[in-house]
């Protein structure tokens, strides 16, 4: 695999900052399909990984950064979260990062493959926030079919036994279930609705 993924991951930001910014404070406690986050700890921890993805492509370790933000106050999750992004931004502008060997919580790999596995995840994240909310924006399928690539390639089921892999085993997406259903079916999800 041979592709730049900063544009993809930069896309996948962009979506997600544009659905952060659609959460109201009376939705933070409401439920995700992650069963153990609330919408306020989702976010957190999508911040918290941008923050970790960031530190790898700095070069430093991102294993020794937690993968939630915390003392975000209620109203700051949309500028937290774009903080973070920019971070990102910033520490994968130079194309040698792309090469360099970086650990993730998967292992060691490639830069331009651990930060594929984090638009998987910034865009199974975004499908999990976008159900918590009701849906209010249209996502973006292009995304969802890299990310869905990606998760068949990496994740295949027979390693899914592992407990501290955060997808449990496919399950069937619902019938006509557009890219992020059936993205969020491969990685466990089910819709809340």
């Amino acid at each position: 695999m041979n592709i730049d993924p900063r544009p993809l991951y930069t896309r996948a930001t962009e979506q997600i900052a544009a659905l952060v910014a659609t959460v109201r404070p009376e939705q933070l406690a409401g439920p995700t399909p992650c069963a153990e986050f609330d919408v306020r700890t989702l976010l957190s921890h999508i911040a918290g990984g941008t923050r970790r993805i960031a530190v790898v492509g700095a070069g430093g370790d991102g294993m020794a950064v937690r993968p939630f933000l915390d003392g975000v106050e209620d109203d700051r999750w949309s500028a937290a979260y774009d903080e973070v992004r920019t971070e990102v931004q910033k520490s994968w502008a130079d194309d040698a990062r792309l090469d360099a060997l970086v650990t993730v919580p998967w292992g060691e790999a490639p830069g331009r493959i651990a930060l594929s596995g984090y638009v998987m995840e910034a865009v199974t994240h975004t499908w999990d926030l976008s159900e918590s909310l009701g849906r209010p924006l249209a996502l973006d399928p292009e995304l969802a079919e890299f990310a869905l690539g990606i998760a068949r390639r990496v994740l295949p089921d027979e390693r899914r036994d592992d407990e501290d892999l955060p997808f449990d085993s496919a399950v069937p997406a619902p019938e006509g279930a557009d890219a992020h259903g059936r993205l969020a079916a491969y990685l466990g999800r089910r819709p809340l609705s």
